[in-house]
């Protein structure tokens, strides 16, 4: 590998209602390939999770994690992890969740908007897509102001559907000042923006955010980014961290990060 630290911070197990695979699986993968440590985030969906048993699958999460951790301890650095999906949409749900363990990492996600299904299960025309959007990078700001997570993750996310799966284009420009206000809400508080490498091996082909976000994200100060696969499976361990690592030198990073007990921590990119 090109690069010392490769490090997958975001990452799915068989916990997770779409992944299909052990923790243990998970961390052989990541110890063979030699990365340097692997966070398992398991969907924590804050909007379902008095009612779809979220609740005992982060706690088998965890448990799950916690023996990986000691199994794997001179091969790899595992990390106890959490992907805490639409926590404004029932804040009582998300600090039960974070309340189960002494998380190392926290990422915060919106998958749907305020009584809307998943952005997956969406259909989209010209016309909607760019309402829907309006609504998205406004409730994302909701989220970045309750401010209870460490890394905004996949920033762009209903982009893999509305470009990739449907093919329309989309201008980003359109939403530059409600963009502008979510990053710099995010360098206040002192918080990472993630580099979702999934994006590139999906029909948008793109990572998620893509190099004119993360670029904006350093102009305006920013100093933390996190970079994950959002693997579902073992066989994506890792797959596009070493081309985000790429995207981060080019758009003036030098350092990337990575989070332990909740603190941010850099390792260099080269």
């Amino acid at each position: 590998m090109k690069y010392r630290y490769i490090s997958d911070s975001h990452t799915h197990s068989r916990c997770s209602f779409d992944g299909s695979d052990s923790v243990v699986m998970m961390c052989e993968k990541a110890a063979n390939m030699g990365l340097y440590s692997l966070t398992v985030t398991d969907h924590c969906e804050c909007n379902e999770y008095f009612k779809e048993n979220v609740r005992d699958a982060m706690s088998a999460s965890i448990l799950e994690v916690s023996k990986a951790r000691a199994l794997y301890n001179s091969r790899l650095r595992v990390y106890i992890g959490i992907e805490l999906g639409q926590p404004t949409q029932d804040l009582q749900a998300s600090q039960d969740a974070l309340s189960l363990t002494e998380y190392d990492f926290v990422l915060g996600s919106l998958h749907n908007l305020k009584g809307e299904q998943d952005f997956y299960f969406l259909e989209y025309t010209p016309e909607t897509a760019p309402k829907l959007l309006e609504r998205y990078f406004d409730e994302m700001l909701e989220l970045v102001k309750l401010n209870n997570f460490d890394s905004l993750s996949h920033m762009t996310y209903p982009l893999r559907y509305i470009c990739g799966n449907s093919g329309l284009k989309i201008n980003l420009d359109d939403y530059a000042d409600k963009i502008d206000e979510i990053l710099t809400l995010l360098i206040e508080n002192r918080r990472a923006l993630e580099v979702n490498t999934s994006g590139l091996r999906q029909i948008i082909g793109k990572t998620l955010p893509d190099d004119t976000i993360v670029n904006r994200f350093r102009e305006l100060g920013g100093k933390y980014v996190t970079l994950g696969s959002d693997a579902h499976r073992w066989g994506d361990i890792g797959s596009g961290i070493e081309d985000g690592l790429n995207l981060l030198f080019q758009c003036g990073f030098t350092h990337f990060t990575v989070f332990e007990k909740r603190e941010p921590h850099f390792l260099p990119i080269l």
